[in-house]
């Protein structure tokens, strides 16, 4: 049967057609499509536009004492580290760091403990829901500057002055806050409520369930909502300006040390929020990555 099929004359039909759109997306003997090249390029490009300027400023702020504002690099030391905790002159550093830090760790609690809330409230529908909704998140919408100028004439005319702890702490929240709500509902959705049943008919009651149940499932999220509430604030300019009083954040401190400081301690304050901000969303994704495998040894045990 074989030497039959073997002796049979080949046809044109036997060949296999390759359509014309594989042909020319398919790549040459040896080399990739051109389209490769041209993503490349086009990533390539948007990672130099992004990182750029933070790796010129985290250069330039590693100059010795004859450094400048600008290239080429003079020497490397770590002088205007130094100078920038230790010299009046470069501004309230200390202090501006300070009020920044404790600032973005009560948003971060009160955006956290609020959004978990949300989450709560939002799991069924209720009348007015829709309402309710957009108006928790339609501080994203007005503008940064508007907005943080309307919160300080608020507590104006409520009698308070403005200070970090009080108008900054409205406006900052008025930020974070809707960030937090969308995440957490994210969060929610996946939340499998079957899981919460087996609670109650194992006799745990609402506030256990939530406690025991909910909260380390959830975990995750939270950490998420947590490094959204700080990071934003920790950062935010536009909504401090008008709310912060006599006292500066660290964004308004920087700030203002553009308008009088004239030396690389400027960039050396620029490396080491980064620096700050860098360790805080390591120390985050790591948490995650620990509740994440100690599910999976959970599991498996």
């Amino acid at each position: 049967m074989s030497a039959v099929l073997a002796d049979m004359p080949k046809t044109e039909t036997s060949k296999t057609v390759v359509p014309a759109s594989t042909k020319a997306i398919a790549p040459s003997k040896g080399g990739r499509p051109w389209t490769f090249y041209a993503l490349a390029t086009l990533f390539a490009a948007y990672v130099i536009a992004l990182y750029g300027p933070m790796f010129c400023i985290y250069v330039l702020s590693f100059q010795d004492i004859r450094g400048g504002l600008v290239f080429p690099m003079k020497g490397q030391s770590l002088h205007w580290f130094v100078d920038l905790f230790t010299q009046v002159r470069t501004g309230d550093v200390k202090g501006s760091f300070d009020r920044s830090i404790k600032l973005a760790v009560i948003v971060t609690i009160i955006t956290v403990v609020v959004s978990f809330l949300a989450g709560l409230g939002f799991r069924k529908r209720f009348r007015g829901d829709t309402v309710v909704f957009y108006m928790m998140i339609g501080s994203l919408v007005a503008p940064g500057l508007v907005l943080g100028l309307g919160t300080g004439l608020l507590f104006q005319a409520l009698g308070l002055n403005a200070s970090w702890y009080t108008s900054a702490l409205g406006a900052q929240l008025s930020w974070t806050l809707p960030f937090g709500v969308l995440v957490m509902f994210a969060v929610m959705s996946r939340f499998n409520h079957a899981w919460e049943e087996a609670a109650y008919d194992l006799g745990a009651s609402r506030w256990q369930s939530v406690r025991l149940v909910m909260i380390p499932v959830l975990a995750p999220g939270l950490v998420a909502v947590a490094l959204f509430g700080f990071t934003l604030s920790y950062d935010e300019f536009a909504r401090s300006l008008q709310t912060a009083g006599s006292l500066n954040t660290l964004p308004l401190e920087i700030w203002s040390m553009t308008l009088n400081v004239t030396s690389p301690s400027l960039y050396a304050l620029g490396t080491v929020t980064t620096i700050v901000s860098f360790i805080v969303i390591g120390a985050s994704l790591g948490t995650i990555v620990l509740i994440q495998k100690k599910r999976g040894s959970r599991a498996k045990g």
